[in-house]
Formats: C-alpha cells, sequence, structure tokens
C-alpha cells in the first residue's frame, strides 16, 4: 500500500526488531500454552479480547484493558516507535497479552499485562516472557516498569526486587505517568531467569499450528464481576 507524504511525516521512526521465538509453556493444568509476537494484521482478534474487559474495575483491569487497547491500535496505526506485542494461546484461545516497546539498545519500556484465563500465572508467565524479549532476545540493558494494581506491585516489584528509581531520580518517569519507576537490569534478571522465565524451544510445528490462527474467548468466567 502506498503511503503519501504527510502519512510518512505522522509515523514515527522504527528500527527492526529481532523477532521473538515462539515457546511452549506447561501450564499447572496440564494445557499448553504457545507463547508467540501477535501481527499487526492480527488487531482484530486482539482488540475484540481486550475491549470488554474496559468495563470491568475488580483488579484495575478497567485501565489496563483501556490503556492496552489505546497501545495496540497505537502499533496498528503505527503511531507508536517499535512497540511489540505478544500473546499466550491455549489451542489458539488467547488467554493473555503483553505489551512494551523498545526505546534504545539501553533501555526498554514494560507498558502492559492483561490476564484473561486466571489461576494458572499465566500474565507472570507472559510478563517473564515480555522480559526475556527485552533483554535477551532485544540485547536491553534494563527495563523500566511500573505498576496500576496490587496485583501487579506484588508479581514485578516485589517478587522480582525490581530497582527503585523513584527516590533516587525523581526527575526520571516511565511514560505511563508519574506512578513510581522500578528497573529489572541484566544483573536482576539473570539472578531470576532460570525460575521466572519457563518454556521450550523450539515449538512443534503441531503446537505452532494450533496458535497460528487466534481466537477470541467465548466467556471470561475467571475475571470477577464481568458482565457482556
Amino acid at each position: 500500500m502506498a503511503i503519501d507524504e504527510l502519512e510518512k511525516k505522522l509515523r514515527p521512526p522504527e528500527v527492526a526488531l529481532k523477532p521473538y521465538p515462539p515457546k511452549v509453556i506447561t501450564l499447572a493444568s496440564g494445557e499448553k500454552m504457545v507463547v508467540r509476537e501477535a501481527r499487526r494484521e492480527e488487531i482484530g482478534v486482539l482488540l475484540g479480547t481486550v475491549f470488554p474487559l474496559i468495563g470491568v474495575p475488580t483488579d484495575y483491569y478497567d485501565i489496563v484493558a483501556a490503556r492496552m487497547y489505546s497501545e495496540l491500535l497505537g502499533w496498528y496505526r503505527y503511531r507508536v516507535a517499535n512497540e511489540f506485542a505478544l500473546v499466550g494461546a491455549i489451542n489458539g484461545v488467547i488467554a493473555g497479552i503483553v505489551t512494551s516497546r523498545h526505546v534504545s539498545d539501553k533501555i526498554g519500556m514494560s507498558l502492559h499485562t492483561m490476564t484473561i484465563k486466571r489461576g494458572l500465572r499465566i500474565g507472570a508467565q507472559l510478563f517473564a516472557a515480555k522480559m526475556e524479549n527485552h533483554i535477551d532476545i532485544l540485547g536491553e540493558e534494563e527495563v523500566w516498569i511500573v505498576a496500576e494494581s496490587p496485583i501487579g506491585f506484588k508479581r514485578w516489584m516485589i517478587e522480582y526486587q525490581l530497582e527503585d528509581r523513584s527516590d533516587k531520580y525523581p526527575d526520571v518517569r516511565h511514560e505511563l505517568g508519574g506512578v513510581p519507576t522500578f528497573v529489572l537490569t541484566r544483573k536482576l534478571w539473570n539472578a531470576v531467569r532460570s525460575v521466572k522465565c519457563t518454556g521450550t524451544r523450539p515449538a512443534s510445528e503441531a503446537d505452532l499450528k494450533s496458535a497460528a490462527r487466534l481466537i477470541m474467548p467465548s466467556e471470561y468466567p475467571q475475571i470477577p464481576d464481568f458482565k457482556r
């Protein structure tokens, strides 16, 4: 598709990011979850999965869903530089989504993590996959991270023992706003990778085929107060 000159001016500069190699994680339920990079042409199923959660206040799903919807749409419309999205899919059905952005060779900007199928630590697995992509695949030295819910704070800041930058560098703020900025350094990641980051590679042809076509969840039974 031809891009006119004005559209070229509107688009931020981008660098070619190394692709995230798919992997398979066997969950506590025995189910296999394929973790892979989402493609721009899959935006419809991604937005369709996130949109119903904008009206769910429990565990701050509303703000996370609203922001993730915007991030995915900005990525699709080429209005965000170097963004990527990873999905976890069980038999093709989306179980979780994470969004993030490559800022430079040294810094990654973690955006949001959304769990659709709760109770299996899918969010934790996908967050770890996102950190793996930032540091191990893209080669960054640190990832800036914020939390917008108590669950997120416990899962990331406490469990990872992230470095708190908000007091030492009060003028350094994550691009999502004034929420205290924490950082996962390469040193911290190396210390927790073997525990936090699971899964096997290469993914088999059968597993890759099962996640080739993403499917929107037909229901959200594990999310309290969800009403369609």
